[in-house]
């Protein structure tokens, strides 16, 4: 089977890169879903000892959206996993 993760090399990198540091990359979006799971879970109405004074000045103020956020933010990873396998897919 080929390199799935070929399109993450630094462009210009003529030396691959080993199996964990392709795979690393993938890291991100997983694991911030998880913090967001857990604070909206675990933290639910805690309050925000660092911000007091905006207890409760808006939902987005919280954690939960803050790691949901990166999550988004760094799921381009996957996308781009995600579209090479279907393009495997289909030409196979």
């Amino acid at each position: 089977m080929a390199d799935i993760t070929s399109s993450y090399r630094p462009a210009g990198s003529d030396a691959p890169a080993s199996g964990a540091a392709q795979w690393l990359c993938l890291a991100a979006t997983p694991t911030f879903a998880a913090m967001a799971l857990l604070t909206s879970v675990l933290c639910h109405g805690a309050p925000n000892v660092l911000c007091s004074a905006t207890q409760h000045a808006s939902g987005l103020s919280e954690m939960a959206p803050m790691y949901l956020l990166m999550s988004v933010f760094h799921a381009a990873p996957w996308l781009r996993l995600i579209g090479n396998v279907c393009r495997r897919v289909t030409r196979a």
